[in-house]
């Protein structure tokens, strides 16, 4: 109780300082002093008494950021494939840091891989500023900046995967004036998600009510599927709340990332709800590239499939994206499987009843209400894949009666 005491103590002299230089300070001190403190505090929260690893990752960290950051000033703003040496370089930092080491330890995990707090939210933030500069739609940050961009606190551990336009706008620009009453208001909304309901539903998900050693009947799945779909939203959308909140006083706007993904009608649209800076990125990075490569490469006939194989390749990145494991991948394709079955379903659609047709379709409050509960369930059973590995997975089911 008295080191949560001496954190929450610490995390609102942190959202305090940082409010203060923001709003005081100007020019060149204002880059300096607050990259300095996002700088120091993520030391203090994420790297400091956590053992004798914990001191030389946290410079290999700022190591792996400065060269980032060399590769961004060299090629970022050429023409032609030269900036994508600097886009691919916070990807392949990922790659080495969370994937290739472990299988190089014979099974075993890298011994510095988990002191990487944020690398994958921060090399797809790094990634996108790359091609923010190419395409013109932000300037290249200097230095200071992008160090601070890099490591502001907030959006290190679980993101959003906020834009470095919305980082720049709070400097250079005028900021959007955030109410620092709804601020506020965002942070308890997410600490009770995060801490209260997050926390009661946690206990009736997988961990809590089948990892006991006991059989249990069928509906206990059943209950530990809807229960740990609910954690995880409350878990991670509450955490977003007070980092969109925390950022928010601060001065900084900060991307949405959660839109009542329950409302869902379909896993298309539950992406469009659903960690929606990842799903913004896969669109712009993977999926419009790639989509129109293929339907060049296959022709305006094929159009649909070509499509059809992007969403395949699209959701197995997503998958892999969260974490190493096959039940990963798996998850990737249960969820390109939901979203190609659409694809064609609306196709097919379209074709059967015409333009009005479909229209009534889609108005019509009973087939949404039916489409939202098959979409529910069929999400919450795809998250089976992703909270248990397939070892788990076999001992739930031989648990059961």
């Amino acid at each position: 109780m008295h080191g949560q005491i001496i954190l929450w103590a610490e995390i609102l002299g942190y959202i305090l300082a940082a409010h203060l230089v923001m709003k005081r300070w100007r020019g060149l001190w204002r880059e300096f002093v607050f990259t300095a403190l996002n700088v120091a505090a993520l030391y203090l929260f994420f790297f400091y008494g956590k053992g004798s690893r914990s001191t030389p990752t946290f410079l290999a960290y700022l190591a792996v950021v400065v060269f980032q950051y060399l590769m961004l000033r060299l090629f970022g703003g050429k023409k032609g494939w030269r900036p994508w040496l600097a886009f691919f370089t916070p990807i392949l930092a990922l790659i080495l840091i969370r994937y290739v080491p472990s299988s190089l330890y014979a099974g075993s995990h890298f011994p510095y891989g988990p002191l990487f707090i944020g690398i994958s939210y921060l090399a797809f933030r790094t990634s996108l500023l790359v091609l923010e500069v190419r395409n013109g739609t932000a300037p290249l940050p200097g230095f200071l900046r992008h160090l601070g961009f890099c490591f502001f606190v907030p959006t290190m551990p679980v993101g959003p995967i906020n834009p470095y336009a919305n980082y720049h706008r709070a400097f250079d620009v005028a900021p959007p004036f955030i109410p620092p009453g709804r601020a506020w208001l965002r942070i308890l909304v997410g600490l009770v998600k995060y801490k209260f309901v997050g926390n009661v539903c946690f206990q009736m998900t997988y961990t809590n009510l089948l990892f006991d050693d006991h059989y249990h009947p069928r509906v206990d799945l059943a209950v530990a599927v809807v229960f740990y779909y609910l954690f995880l939203y409350c878990n991670f959308s509450g955490f977003c709340d007070m980092a969109i909140g925390a950022a928010g006083l601060i001065g900084i706007p900060v991307a949405e990332n959660f839109n009542n993904p329950f409302a869902a009608r379909n896993v298309r649209d539950f992406w469009n709800r659903w960690h929606i800076t990842l799903s913004q990125y896969m669109r712009d990075v993977v999926f419009a590239p790639l989509s129109k490569f293929l339907v060049r490469l296959t022709g305006p006939a094929f159009a649909n499939h070509a499509i059809a194989l992007t969403i395949v390749v699209v959701f197995l990145l997503v998958g892999i994206w969260h974490g190493a494991g096959w039940n990963f991948a798996a998850f990737g394709a249960a969820h390109a499987l939901g979203v190609v079955v659409n694809h064609y379903y609306t196709i097919g659609l379209k074709k059967w009843l015409g333009r009005d047709g479909f229209k009534a379709y889609n108005l019509n409050p009973w087939i949404r209400a039916a489409a939202v509960a098959l979409t529910f369930c069929y999400c919450a059973a795809t998250l089976f894949l992703f909270a248990n590995t397939f070892p788990e997975m076999k001992e739930i089911f031989s648990s059961m009666r």
